[in-house]
């Protein structure tokens, strides 16, 4: 399996000014199938190597970082880490990569940010796979993740930044010590003094924490307005997935395929071969 990627950038813009997106480019750069694999809140698009690895023979996989992590610049106004930003961003991803249309795989934030795309009129999205999110995100799922965002620890060596990660993400489910390393290469950056950092802007809690929101958020008409294929993947222990939600996803809007994954919470990180068979499966299935 080829490791061969590039590293591609291109200027947004916002109401605050121009920012750089970063984003890694797999596969034939001549190949107009594209694939698009989204991020979670924290992450970053290195997130999905292995799946991009997998896939990179049928696709030209684009994984962006979105504004505020991995390689991005950090945005002038925190107020402007909105869905709103990240969806423009895409938009301009597109046109560069001259994509007019895209199978999207999206983790979390990065299936919200689908979910949004997908249901715009002459959307360019033709496949939808959304990663154990959808149309009701639970106000329990907020309060924990609310725990962690915005903190910025300082960690005296990669191994305690390993421990870290494992704490905060142990609902990823099991993973070895090489795939954990791997979960935390990209989401951490070494200080000049030896010391590691988390990699993103911890600005990116400050709209989190302004909406104060205290019950779960609902999005069901922008779900119901979607018309491409869509799968549903659920961590069978997620508390940002309900069971009830996935079972109305597959009665209406797009009407999706769901899969639910034992022994994950929130969110499976397609890194292992059974989780990528599924989401090959549909994408490439008729």
């Amino acid at each position: 399996m080829s490791e061969k990627f590039r590293q591609r950038e291109l200027q947004c813009i916002t109401a605050s000014g121009l920012h750089r997106l970063a984003y890694v480019e797999w596969g034939d750069p001549a190949n107009r199938k594209v694939l698009l694999c989204a991020h979670g809140l924290a992450r970053c698009g290195r997130d999905f190597d292995t799946l991009a690895q997998s896939m990179a023979g049928e696709y030209r996989v684009i994984c962006p970082d979105m504004p505020g992590r991995g390689r991005s610049d950090r945005l002038k106004n925190p107020m402007e880490y909105q869905p709103e930003t990240y969806v423009a961003d895409v938009v301009s991803l597109l046109a560069r990569v001259d994509a007019d249309c895209v199978h999207w795989v999206g983790t979390s934030m990065g299936g919200l940010i689908g979910m949004t795309l997908a249901s715009l009129p002459e959307t360019p999205v033709q496949k939808l796979v959304l990663n154990d999110v959808g149309p009701v995100v639970t106000a329990e799922s907020l309060a924990r993740i609310g725990q962690y965002l915005g903190m910025a620890p300082q960690f005296p060596d990669f191994a305690a930044a390993v421990q870290y990660i494992r704490l905060v993400s142990a609902s990823f489910g099991a993973h070895s010590d090489a795939e954990w390393s791997k979960l935390t290469e990209h989401v951490t950056r070494k200080q000049p003094d030896g010391s590691y950092r988390m990699h993103y802007d911890p600005a990116i809690a400050v709209p989190f924490r302004a909406a104060k929101i205290d019950k779960d958020i609902e999005l069901w008409p922008i779900y119901d307005a979607i018309r491409c294929p869509t799968l549903v993947i659920r961590g069978a222990m997620s508390d940002l997935l309900r069971r009830d939600t996935v079972e109305q996803m597959a009665g209406r809007g797009p009407r999706a395929k769901t899969v639910e994954i034992p022994e994950v919470g929130h969110a499976p990180t397609l890194m292992h071969e059974d989780q990528i068979a599924i989401v090959r499966d549909f994408l490439l299935g008729s």
